[in-house]
């Protein structure tokens, strides 16, 4: 007896049901300044406006992420801290001394780190921009700048210096950029690059037009010529909040070998038997300087949380709950061709299982249902059929389940 429908696509899951109606996008204001007025005048206005709590934008966030509770109150007090720093100063009130709530998040790939960064600049409605750490080189190198991290940050913002200098920029796979073999030679792309990223991290001017950009400097020149009004040549990194992750392979075993130094036989016994989870949650700054990271370069990352990884539950409550299921672009890929799709209960649990399989967290559902599927994106749309039940039979068996599926088309 097949179970019950999950209501895919209609009711997946979490909505904006029981979100706040104050909940709103914090926005960085466009000025225009007019003719004659001066632009000092314009500045000295708020810019910025935020209004978000810590238990909002963690409720934003569950809509779309899956899981990761403790990330997400780690990270939504960290944006509200930010951000409120950042209206206060935007409004002209003197702040004390304040350090940057810059983040680290640790945790295998596809559990929804990136999902997560991305879902909040959404929210809060500043630009947003993501790279790999791999793909920059220390300056002067062949590679890439880190300051080009900045400038995709302003074109993200539609060329608004003002919008840019409130947005965050995300940076990936930061513990490749780890340097544990000393005396390899000079290190361009590890220690140089994390050297490179401390004045971003923190205050910095970086201009628009990068050195070696010959095209835009000559448009700049040009522009100039023709009497074009000079616009501002740097963006501040002041108010840019840095996040960095990283899957940080190996940590695990730095940290079960720091714990065990003090304790006693007992003790050592459920250490040795604790998971990879719970030891990459214990994570110190002595174990990301003996992974390979410089003092400098973690000391500018305050705060510091761990992502779980995916087990089978996780991955059927992904496809089931999250509003950004995958599911969802399957329903619209048949859609397309006229051909509607309802997916059961027990179809979502078997390809939550084989995906658990694939060690690659949400990323391996992906994997699974192009396995499962791909022929039935082929054949369907120049066949009869124009409505099919996934059920655990087919996620199975899915040669099977579309012969007998093109079959019963033939007959009708």
């Amino acid at each position: 007896m097949d179970t019950p429908t999950s209501g895919i696509p209609s009711a997946l899951g979490p909505t904006s049901e029981g979100i706040p109606r104050r909940i709103r996008k914090a926005k960085v204001t466009e000025v225009v300044t007019k003719p004659g007025v001066a632009e000092t005048a314009a500045e000295s206005e708020p810019q910025f406006h935020f209004s978000l709590r810590p238990q909002e934008i963690a409720r934003h966030l569950g809509r779309f992420v899956i899981g990761q509770t403790e990330a997400k109150k780690v990270l939504s007090v960290a944006l509200c801290d930010h951000f409120q720093h950042v209206r206060l100063t935007e409004s002209g009130q003197s702040v004390p001394f304040y350090q940057k709530q810059n983040v680290l998040l640790l945790g295998p790939t596809g559990v929804g780190k990136t999902h997560l960064i991305r879902s909040a600049a959404e929210l809060i409605g500043v630009p947003f921009v993501k790279a790999d750490a791999t793909k920059f080189s220390e300056t002067g190198y062949v590679g890439g700048d880190v300051d080009d991290l900045i400038r995709d940050l302003y074109r993200r913002s539609g060329n608004n210096i003002r919008k840019a200098e409130h947005g965050i920029v995300y940076l990936d796979e930061v513990d490749k950029l780890a340097t544990r073999d000393a005396g390899a030679g000079r290190d361009v792309s590890g220690r140089g690059v994390q050297t490179n990223l401390l004045k971003l991290m923190e205050d910095a001017e970086v201009p628009l037009v990068s050195p070696n950009d010959v095209t835009g400097q000559l448009q700049a020149a040009m522009s100039t010529m023709r009497g074009g009004v000079p616009t501002k040549e740097t963006l501040n990194t002041r108010h840019i909040l840095f996040i960095v992750s990283g899957a940080f392979s190996g940590m695990d075993a730095l940290v079960r070998r720091r714990l065990l130094g003090d304790l006693n036989t007992g003790r050592a016994a459920r250490l040795a038997a604790a998971s990879t989870d719970d030891l990459i949650s214990q994570t110190a700054t002595a174990d990301l300087i003996a992974y390979g990271l410089e003092p400098e370069f973690i000391g500018r990352l305050p705060v510091r949380v761990a992502c779980h990884g995916l087990d089978e539950d996780d991955l059927f409550d992904v496809l089931r709950k999250s509003e950004s299921s995958l599911i969802h672009q399957y329903v619209r890929a048949f859609s397309a061709y006229g051909i509607d799709v309802e997916f059961r209960d027990d179809s979502l649990r078997a390809l939550a299982s084989l995906a658990a399989r694939e060690g690659t967290g949400a990323r391996g559902l992906m994997t699974i249902c192009e396995r499962v599927f791909r022929d039935f994106k082929f054949r369907l749309p120049s066949s009869g059929v124009r409505r099919f039940l996934v059920n655990e039979a087919l996620v199975q068996d899915p040669s099977a389940a579309l012969k007998r599926l093109l079959g019963t088309a033939r007959k009708r």
